[in-house]
């Protein structure tokens, strides 16, 4: 069909800030403040809210090799900016670039000492209040492992999206696995190893490779979306996004290569990890748990295995939103949706504000 004028004039609009102005997207960060830091470690504080902050703090973990930014896509469609324009008090942990001297840096780390002192000191800088806690993809994982190995952290609710808790049930990899069996799982090791981690270039690359029918169909796409400028301005920030993509620590990938893939630990409920045993039915704080239902790298069985393994958790609830991987978290449909789920978890696990 032939465009009508008004969207010949909202293309050229478009094609004009692109070429001008280097694009659509309003990619400027939700003001913040620094109120922690320490290895790997710099925790923020929204201040951008429209409506004064109140009530329980709002905790946003992201996973490892994925900027921060994930949570603060774009102006627009930006979970940071939604949770602080709604009033309330958000924060942010961003473990910041990883170098090759990080390489001896396990999952420990985040477990032991990242994630319990970013959320006492969230708790602190909010009067005393429960921290919601909510993480996305390998931030999600890291952060039930946290809440079920340290009970007596103030977490008022903890919400997972996109974290896989079976690693059987991702079609994805599943063509990998005789071929990492045959070779005792020795594949990747050299090759993790000589770099002390997996380098960015190749965390983009690989996170390109699971969109490849988008990859080679987006010029098309945006020829015929040259009208509609907020799907643009979702093309150039994911583009933002991916080209911000970080390293993981060597050790750490070692330890989400053979415990999380090769042996499928955490389908079982229990993970051993520097001495002791960490068992997932020990968590006992409310826990939403969100797929994507068009996710090739956390599909929803291996998401939902999670529910199933929160024997003592006072609610375990479970929904599938829209989106694949990144798009459930930050897409334009998770802004009703995902979103919508977050916002009502919370609002019922809260204390008065």
């Amino acid at each position: 069909m032939l465009p009508i004028p008004s969207q010949l004039a909202s293309m050229a609009a478009n094609v004009t800030d692109k070429v001008a102005k280097g694009g659509v997207a309003d990619l400027r960060p939700v003001p913040r403040v620094l109120i922690d830091r320490g290895p790997n470690r710099s925790v923020y504080r929204m201040t951008g809210q429209q409506a004064p902050a109140s009530g329980d703090p709002v905790l946003l973990v992201p996973p490892l090799a994925a900027p921060a930014l994930c949570f603060d896509l774009r102006r627009g469609c930006s979970l940071a900016e939604h949770l602080a324009d709604a009033g309330r008090r958000t924060y942010l942990v961003d473990y910041g670039s990883v170098a090759f001297a990080d390489r001896n840096l396990g999952i420990e780390h985040w477990i032991d000492d990242v994630l319990p002192r970013t959320i006492r000191k969230v708790s602190e800088d909010a009067g005393g209040r429960p921290v919601h806690v909510v993480a996305w993809c390998l931030g999600g994982i890291f952060s039930v492992l946290t809440a079920a190995d340290r009970p007596e952290l103030p977490i008022a609710s903890l919400t997972t999206i996109a974290s896989p808790f079976d690693y059987t049930a991702i079609p994805l990899v599943a063509p990998l696995r005789p071929l990492v069996e045959f070779t005792g799982g020795h594949i990747l090791t050299p090759f993790y190893r000589m770099f002390g981690g997996a380098p960015s270039a190749v965390v983009t690359q690989v996170f390109r490779a699971t969109g490849i029918e988008k990859e080679i169909t987006k010029p098309l796409a945006v020829l015929r979306n040259l009208d509609d400028r907020d799907y643009l301005a979702q093309i150039e920030a994911v583009d933002h996004f991916m080209a911000n993509m970080l390293a993981y620590p060597g050790r750490t990938f070692g330890q989400i290569y053979h415990r999380f893939f090769r042996a499928n630990d955490l389908s079982a409920g229990t993970f051993a990890l520097d001495g002791r045993t960490i068992s997932l039915s020990k968590l006992d704080i409310p826990t939403l748990v969100i797929a994507g239902e068009n996710d090739s790298i956390a599909p929803r069985g291996a998401v939902e295995r999670l529910v199933g393994l929160l024997e003592n958790a006072p609610e375990a609830r479970f929904h599938v939103a829209p989106g694949g991987h990144l798009g459930v978290l930050t897409g334009r449909r998770a802004r009703t949706t995902t979103w919508h789920h977050i916002d009502e978890f919370v609002d019922e696990h809260s204390s008065p504000r």
